[in-house]
């Protein structure tokens, strides 16, 4: 691939931060707002605000958006009567889904249905394809009756078109705490899962699997790196390849309030090394971008999505 898309949202005090934003690079170090920095998709259904996107690209040739159903501007005061604890355990059982064969005419939102009556809200989804089985993995973290809408833990169901879905299973419980913000990765055939821990450590950790779905260890060397920030206010991790070989890795950045929020990058030569360097001289951004996913694209589909907008 030559470029890359970033979709995300915004950190604002109003409904037009929580809907579907694009940033375009070519080299994954300088970004590009897209559409005048204005949100090129709006949610119009659930609560009619999105945030943690996510975006996959399909072998039959479709791409697809993927969002927590959540809006703060429109519902934090009055439906979740101002407490996170409430929308753990009350927020939608739904992710919004939106579809696209070019990354720029978009279908209609979907409202899908993961989560039953034992499932708090649905968070930050993310989409890993399964070549074994042909499948794609959507996973989230989620509060759940099983253990009082107590700990959170990372879930998943399969789907093969988008349209139906397998009923959702475990993917990975912390027993000392609360993990959410999966992301997952393949390379040289093993698994590497990036997911924030809510303690002991509190913050992003990385594990590496034989299988998708089995046993992982932590790397203590990624660790390391992230207790020497000395700040452990970092979430939603979204990684990619750049042309070098090297793996850079996004962090979201929410210690302060206001324009010192959103992405951050870390450089490593390997994933497997776990030796994540913060690099913000190499990168430039118009603004903090916040929860997101970057996908590589095609120079083609830069140019498409660009003159699109």
């Amino acid at each position: 691939m030559e470029a890359y898309l970033f979709v995300h949202f915004k950190e604002k005090k109003t409904a037009d931060g929580e809907q579907v934003y694009f940033a375009l690079s070519t080299d994954g170090f300088n970004w590009e707002q897209v559409n005048g920095g204005q949100p090129v998709i709006w949610s119009e259904k659930g609560d009619k605000g999105v945030r943690d996107h996510t975006i996959v690209r399909t072998d039959y040739g479709k791409f697809y958006i993927l969002a927590t159903d959540l809006s703060l501007a429109n519902c934090f005061h009055t439906k979740y009567r101002g407490s996170w604890t409430n929308i753990g355990r009350e927020g939608s059982k739904c992710l919004s889904l939106w579809e696209s064969t070019d990354l720029v005419n978009w279908s209609e939102q979907r409202m899908i249905e993961l989560g039953d009556e034992d499932f708090g809200c649905l968070w930050a989804p993310d989409v890993f394809y399964d070549r074994l089985n042909k499948d794609y993995v959507i996973h989230w973290s989620s509060a759940h009756a099983s253990n009082d809408y107590g700990h959170k833990a990372i879930y998943y169901s399969r789907t093969k078109d988008f349209e139906s879905y397998t009923k959702p299973q475990l993917l990975y419980r912390k027993e000392d705490s609360g993990v959410i913000d999966s992301a997952i990765y393949e390379e040289n055939g093993m698994f590497y899962r990036f997911v924030k821990s809510e303690a002991n450590p509190l913050g992003i950790i990385l594990q590496k699997g034989e299988s998708l779905t089995g046993e992982y260890t932590t790397n203590e060397v990624f660790n390391g790196e992230m207790a020497k920030l000395g700040h452990p206010a970092y979430e939603a991790p979204t990684a990619y390849k750049l042309s070098s070989g090297k793996w850079c890795l996004m962090l979201d950045f929410f210690g302060v309030e206001g324009e010192g929020q959103g992405y951050v990058p870390f450089v490593a030569d390997e994933i497997d090394s776990g030796l994540f360097i913060r690099s913000d001289e190499s990168f430039s951004f118009p603004y903090r971008f916040k929860h997101g996913t970057v996908l590589s694209i095609t120079m083609e589909e830069y140019s498409r999505i660009k003159n699109g907008y």
